[in-house]
């Protein structure tokens, strides 16, 4: 196991005094507790859950046209690669 050394605040420091209270452990043994539970809540692959989060976010969207639409009227004015 591998020591750290975190900067609290006051609050914080008398919150985890008095669940350590409550609990019978020790502040440290409930900071590891605190920080096990908050890992289980947090997504698996946090790099890529922000992207399964927002997948189809937008889908029932009336007000946004087609994104393809969208790109060939852009492009419209250019010429087509044949003419190059």
């Amino acid at each position: 196991m591998t020591r750290i050394l975190a900067d609290l605040p006051d609050e914080d420091i008398k919150w985890l005094d008095a669940r350590a209270v409550e609990q019978g452990k020790s502040r440290a043994s409930v900071l590891r507790d605190v920080v096990r539970a908050f890992k289980a809540q947090s997504p698996a692959d946090g790099n890529k859950s922000w992207i399964a989060r927002g997948a189809g976010l937008w889908k029932d969207r009336t007000d946004i046209a087609d994104g393809v639409e969208y790109q060939r009227a852009i492009r419209e004015d250019r010429r087509p690669y044949e003419d190059i």
